[in-house]
């Protein structure tokens, strides 16, 4: 492995394609990077929004899973954290947060060079929040935002970008106009039905493009650690068709 399992808790818990070999969990991961990317045969899918109804969901996880498994697969992935209220992928990654996408937006001196850090994983790397600002909703409508996702875009081949929970605040929403599509993660057993369609709904009111939503943290026999929970993936035309527990199946490979 190229980090050690921590307890839960700890800053890449549940970072399951870390691990060499292929675990349940990490196939899981894969087949989600597989139907997004296929998803996309005729309009092409290269950025993507992952965001969830409310916290805790696991929503950073699993960006930072599936930019894994894609840079797996030798397309240069960047990571950009776009949760500017309670960032979190410095702390997976195990880097300071003191320069980032805040710090890239507003001097303009800096380039995106000086601020996106490599990974242990090749292709992968990661842009850190930065410093939390007074103004994030402002920050993310400006034209320096706008710019500097533009050029983001023309290095690398696939953009991920972590954000807050879309029925806490706005900027999921302002974000998903920047994006080719949107990924909702939704919490096994911890979001009821009605959440999990507000936040949908809440993302079509502003025309976003929903891939689909992700259940996260799905219980499996015999195996109990949390550490091993797997995504499942409903597209378009798969979505639950009811809220109660024995619907959501994980999908058959």
């Amino acid at each position: 492995m190229i980090w050690k399992r921590r307890k839960r808790g700890s800053g890449n818990a549940g970072v399951v394609t870390l691990a060499e070999g292929k675990s349940s969990a990490a196939e899981a991961y894969h087949t989600l990077r597989t139907n997004i990317l296929f998803s996309g045969l005729d309009d092409p899918v290269h950025s993507i929004l992952v965001t969830s109804p409310k916290p805790e969901s696991g929503k950073t996880t699993t960006l930072v899973n599936l930019g894994i498994a894609i840079a797996r697969t030798g397309s240069s992935v960047l990571l950009v954290d776009g949760d500017l209220r309670r960032p979190a992928l410095h702390k997976v990654f195990g880097k300071n947060n003191l320069e980032g996408l805040t710090t890239l937006l507003i001097d303009d001196g800096l380039r995106p060079e000086d601020v996106i850090r490599e990974t242990e994983i090749e292709y992968l790397h990661v842009l850190t929040s930065g410093p939390v600002p007074p103004n994030p909703s402002e920050l993310l409508v400006s034209r320096a935002f706008q710019r500097t996702l533009e050029k983001l875009k023309e290095r690398y081949r696939y953009l991920l970008l972590d954000s807050p929970p879309v029925l806490a605040v706005t900027d999921p929403s302002l974000l998903s106009q920047h994006v080719d599509g949107t990924l909702l993660v939704v919490d096994f057993g911890q979001v009821p039905r009605e959440m999990a369609q507000k936040a949908r709904q809440q993302l079509e009111a502003v025309k976003a493009r929903v891939l689909g939503v992700v259940l996260n943290k799905i219980p499996t026999n015999g195996l109990h650690d949390y550490y091993y929970y797997y995504p499942g993936y409903y597209g378009e035309e798969e979505q639950p068709k009811s809220g109660r527990k024995k619907k959501y199946k994980r999908k058959q490979r």
